[in-house]
């Protein structure tokens, strides 16, 4: 008998704690790391994996997912796997799958998220088989999942619950004592099942799909902060996590989360995690702004709150108007509002919208997400080839209009058919090295799972250790590899109570084999791949030579763009991942 069912040989290992690599072998039986040292035998292994000149760090840690329909039709997650993440947190932004109604959920997760609402609410009502957060877990466990899973309760998935979700979407309701009390015990019974800990949301342009209430924002946005803080409480006493969502427009509401996550004589502080630190084109000032309140309130409130960062610069792609940017002001929510595009287009071309859509367009005070500059913009599809190439202000400057009428004139002449991109944030080399290394700021919000149309950071990490390695060889480091390591994995996992990032004998292996070799260009190439199970092309990462291997659970379950027989299917790799 075999010591070792695997044995990764011959690499530099990082162990996820921050420590430097180390050139040993890392020898896996029963799932766990069992040995950790030079020249173990290969004789010895069921199974080698070559690591000869290749990085070997514990899985990636993505803790800010959608994942939640997805998981159910396809456990594997291979987006994600296939980038060397071995372990995924959903449930974020106030919404999961786990209390509501399937119809429920599908309004909830359609709009905000991007995804098809007919693919989330069969997914739901075909797999449904619980009636809480036990029965849940239970269920997920049973999947053949290709990545480690933890999640997060969504508020607006309790809210919607227990009021229903017309009254958890009408600012003249509140909950009542009795509802309050049976929303604190689902928290209760979440955190009882080793959820993470509660989501909850603050953004306006978070809408609801569906054909009853449309348009509305999501439940959790409704709330009161008493309501937010009577929940908070019951995360707070179990060391438990609050993920959320910043209203930036609403400076003293930053001050808010501080306050809620603050130590008190009589109570802990609260691990708080917000959306998001994004260096923004449209008000660079942001970023600054999030350094020095989490520099100076944290300490002075005693509390522990974090800004999420995308560590790559956020690039967005659109189909005509279908982009959650739009939500921002009153005329691109109207336009979104319709989801059939001939009705659309009739909106579009007439005249009194387009007054107001010009008029909104032009107003870049305060907080915006979007700089709303045309010529700040990249057509990549369109059946008019000739506009291919150019931004919409280049358009406008051929046609003799204005920018936004060329825009306007484009995606109604061929609505769903006008593909185009534009970079928002994170545009800034500097800049991002810098907010890649400040402690406040967490590596993720990469939203996998979501917004399938739109973005595609499922590779975020690879992307990360890439720039880490070019600044490295081109003599200007701007941070250590074993740092750049510890960010994306062991600090992540410890700072969410999660058994995972780490490599140390006993751990689970959950591996990821870097080919430093494969860290090209190809990380940031553009990528679409059909999607069976939700009907639709997804835009993806491909980048096939970075990842030598990806090992979940002691299994391999991907190596150099191939994934094993049976992953997704048969292959049962992953795990539930309780917090605590």
């Amino acid at each position: 008998m075999a010591t070792y069912d695997l044995l990764v040989r011959g690499g530099l290992v990082f162990d996820g704690t921050g420590a430097p690599g180390r050139s040993v072998d890392i020898g896996v039986r029963g799932g766990k790391v069992v040995a950790m040292a030079p020249d173990l035998s290969s004789a010895d292994a069921d199974e080698v994996i070559d690591a000869d000149g290749k990085w070997v760090i514990p899985g990636m840690v993505d803790v800010h997912t959608h994942y939640d329909a997805e998981v159910l039709v396809s456990p594997g997650l291979g987006e994600s796997v296939r980038h060397g993440v071995t372990s995924v947190i959903y449930g974020n932004c106030s919404m999961s799958a786990v209390y509501a109604d399937p119809e429920d959920v599908a309004d909830l997760f359609a709009r905000v998220e991007a995804l098809p609402w007919d693919a989330v609410h069969s997914a739901l009502k075909e797999h449904k088989d619980w009636d809480g957060p036990r029965g849940y877990r239970k269920v997920i466990e049973s999947l053949p999942l290709g990545a480690n899973v933890a999640t997060l309760i969504g508020h607006s998935d309790i809210r919607a619950a227990v009021m229903g979700l017309a009254r958890a979407t009408d600012y003249a309701e509140r909950p009542t004592s009795g509802e309050l009390s049976r929303m604190r015990a689902m928290v209760t019974d979440a955190l009882d099942a080793g959820f993470v800990g509660l989501s909850t949301d603050r953004l306006r342009f978070s809408k609801l799909e569906g054909t009853r209430f449309a348009g509305r924002q999501l439940p959790s946005t409704y709330a009161t902060w008493r309501e937010y803080g009577a929940l908070y409480d019951v995360v707070r006493r179990r060391g438990a996590v609050v993920q959320s969502n910043l209203d930036v427009e609403k400076r003293p509401e930053t001050v808010m989360h501080f306050l809620l996550s603050g130590a008190r004589p009589w109570r802990r502080s609260l691990k708080t995690t917000l959306l998001a630190a994004f260096d923004l084109k449209s008000n660079r000032s942001v970023i600054r702004l999030l350094k020095a309140a989490t520099g100076a309130l944290n300490p002075l409130l005693r509390s522990q709150v974090n800004f999420q960062l995308l560590a790559v610069p956020f690039h967005l792609y659109s189909d005509g108007m279908d982009l959650v940017i739009f939500e921002e002001f009153a005329s691109g929510t109207a336009a979104l509002d319709i989801r059939d595009q001939l009705q659309r287009v009739d909106l579009i071309k007439d005249e009194g919208y387009r007054r107001r859509f010009r008029k909104e367009m032009a107003q870049k005070y305060g907080v915006v997400a979007w700089n709303r500059d045309m010529y700040d913009t990249e057509i990549v599809g369109c059946p008019d080839e000739s506009v291919v190439g150019k931004s919409f202000g280049q358009v406008a400057d051929a046609r003799g209009v204005q920018p936004v009428d060329a825009f306007l004139d484009l995606v109604s002449e061929y609505p769903g058919k006008v593909r185009w991109h534009t970079t928002i944030a994170n545009d800034r080399t500097d800049v991002l090295n810098e907010s890649i290394k400040y402690r406040h700021f967490q590596l993720g919000n990469n939203d996998s799972g979501a917004h399938l149309r739109n973005m595609s950071f499922y590779n975020a990490g690879l992307r990360l250790l890439k720039r880490v390695k070019e600044a490295r060889d081109a003599g200007a480091p701007f941070m250590p590899l074993e740092a750049a390591v510890h960010r994306l994995t062991g600090e992540l996992g410890e700072w969410y109570g999660l058994n995972a990032g780490q490599l140390r004998i006993g751990d689970t292996a959950d591996i990821a084999v870097i080919d430093p070799a494969g860290l090209d260009d190809s990380l940031e190439e553009y990528h679409e791949q059909y999607m069976e199970e939700f009907g639709v092309s997804r835009q993806v990462c491909r980048n096939d030579k970075a990842i030598a291997a990806t090992v979940v659970g002691g299994q391999r379950v991907y190596s150099y763009g191939t994934f094993v027989e049976g992953f997704g299917s048969t292959v049962k790799a992953g795990r539930f991942l309780a917090a605590g």
